[in-house]
């Protein structure tokens, strides 16, 4: 049973890319090592394995992997016309050329890197597919926050983040919102944003830690978009997170995802009553505005109940 435990913690500790077409690691690839997924969105810099196999390769190492180098070289000049150093995203399939690395594959450096990142941010590429719980639309490939943000781990480690459909209808439109500014560094499990109505403000905790890179201009002019597309054109913010893997405590994602959804969404009929509950029992689609609807329900009480943030 043990062992078993553990099998699963390990699965639950790698970390999931949106859409990540090719998950080999970049040493696979290069055909150093037989065989190794990637488990960290291709964020190299912060990756443990790939910190220990630049040592292994560094010269003056003589480990067994470095008597390997030149079987190493032979390979990357075969497959990559004479480029010794391919840049990491040629190796991952990101960059449609070869490019020859003059980094020595320290990225942050790299002006070509950044360049990949900058299209990164600003292309969203195709909405994701949708499941649903409890009559709530689920985004698949996603992460899901506790106090109702979805995550989306991009290439290199970036994290693009939202509201999630539940919270969305729960609060209805909202009329104004506060994103944190460009450069600002938030701390999981604390606030990071505030929205609200009229004389009503709530604060939705931040799903991970990191720094603030890119906000969505069109959602701080019309804050209506995150209510009526939450999980694609309604995205709020952008973060580098300090270290992606250590962010996956507490996110929900895939089934557990579905099964957390569920359960907020029996805590909501509990909390509105009979009238709810029978609505629900007819397979009708869940209200869009549950807080305007039900006059009862006190705003306090819901940010609460589901944002788990004081206001």
């Amino acid at each position: 049973m043990k062992a078993k435990d553990k099998h699963k913690e390990k699965e639950k500790k790698r970390l999931v890319g949106f859409r990540v077409e090719e998950d080999k690691c970049i040493w696979m690839k290069a055909g150093v090592v037989n065989f190794r997924l990637c488990d960290n969105v291709f964020d190299c810099y912060q990756c443990p394995f790939d910190t220990g196999m630049q040592r292994a390769m560094s010269s003056g190492n003589h480990s067994e992997i470095e008597l390997k180098e030149p079987e190493w070289v032979k390979y990357l000049k075969s497959r990559y016309h004479g480029a010794e150093r391919p840049c990491r995203h040629a190796l991952t399939g990101r960059a449609n050329a070869p490019k020859i690395c003059t980094m020595n594959y320290e990225c942050y450096h790299c002006a070509f890197d950044q360049m990949m990142d900058e299209i990164d941010t600003a292309e969203l590429g195709e909405p994701p597919g949708y499941g649903s719980a409890s009559g709530y639309k689920m985004a698949e490939g996603y992460y899901y926050h506790p106090g109702h943000c979805w995550v989306r781990f991009e290439h290199g480690g970036r994290v693009r983040i939202g509201f999630d459909d539940f919270v969305v209808k729960l609060f209805g439109v909202p009329q104004f919102l506060v994103l944190p500014p460009i450069g600002a560094t938030l701390e999981k499990n604390r606030v990071g944003l505030f929205f609200g109505r009229d004389v009503n403000k709530a604060g939705a905790l931040s799903p991970v830690t990191g720094t603030v890179l890119t906000l969505n201009q069109k959602v701080l002019d019309n804050p209506g978009i995150s209510h009526g597309d939450p999980y694609h054109e309604g995205w709020l913010y952008v973060l580098e997170p300090n270290m992606p893997k250590r962010n996956l405590k507490g996110l929900y994602y895939g089934k557990e995802s579905i099964q957390w959804m569920e359960q907020e969404s029996s805590k909501l009929l509990s909390l509105v009553g009979p009238e709810y509950e029978r609505l629900a029992a007819t397979g009708a689609e869940p209200i869009g505005d549950v807080f305007g609807n039900f006059p009862e329900l006190e705003w306090d009480q819901l940010v609460k109940t589901f944002l788990r943030a004081g206001i």
